[in-house]
């Protein structure tokens, strides 16, 4: 489940439907959750929200390593659940060979970094879901927004906030995915992910 390009068969034929899988990721508090709503309303596609956000509201804020682990197993469970409808819901696209987005907030590179930089380690499984797990395009979002008080964000200070960028950047830097850096006004951010998304369906790639 959840692998990008998946055989189905339509009336007899076998077709492949190609569904991009686009993660968002970067530092709390960068629109991660605000783009992947406005890039799913205009490719009229879904997007994934962050299962942490509910884990955390339903079982209160404080958390301990081991909950990590459990974030990281609901995240991608919600990942497969909706590949999987965007995938059964696709099905007309098939006859006309398109492409289809699913935008993403945060994967495992986020979980590793957060329990790294929370811990100082982190689960075998999640490390283990980063080689296993295939994506096509990341959009790495920038701290160059205001940060915005929430109840469950934790990085107020802007030092912490430029070490965590930089965390991400490396690893965007040093794995083999393309990806884009999002920066800017709301406007310029959603422009900036809508050339790279359309580049990637058009031709496949980014870069």
């Amino acid at each position: 489940m959840g692998f990008g390009l998946q055989p189905l068969f339509l009336n007899g034929k076998r077709h492949l439907l190609s569904i991009r899988k686009i993660v968002v990721i970067g530092p709390e508090s960068t629109g991660k959750s605000t783009l992947c709503e406005q890039l799913a309303r205009h490719y009229e596609s879904s997007w994934c929200p962050e299962y942490a956000r509910e884990f955390l509201l339903s079982n209160g804020t404080s958390y301990e390593y081991d909950d990590l682990l459990t974030i990281a197993r609901g995240q991608l469970a919600l990942e497969d659940e909706y590949f999987d409808k965007l995938e059964t819901n696709s099905l007309p696209l098939l006859e006309s060979g398109g492409h289809l987005p699913l935008f993403i907030d945060t994967d495992m590179y986020v979980a590793k970094v957060w329990s790294e930089f929370v811990f100082g380690k982190c689960h075998r499984y999640i490390l283990d879901e980063i080689v296993r797990r295939k994506y096509d395009l990341y959009l790495l979002c920038n701290i160059d927004l205001p940060w915005v008080k929430d109840e469950l964000r934790e990085y107020p200070d802007l030092e912490t906030r430029k070490k965590l960028y930089r965390i991400y950047k490396d690893i965007m830097v040093n794995q083999p995915v393309p990806w884009v850096d999002i920066r800017g006004d709301a406007d310029q951010r959603f422009a900036t992910a809508v050339t790279a998304v359309d580049k990637l369906i058009r031709e496949g790639q980014v870069l």
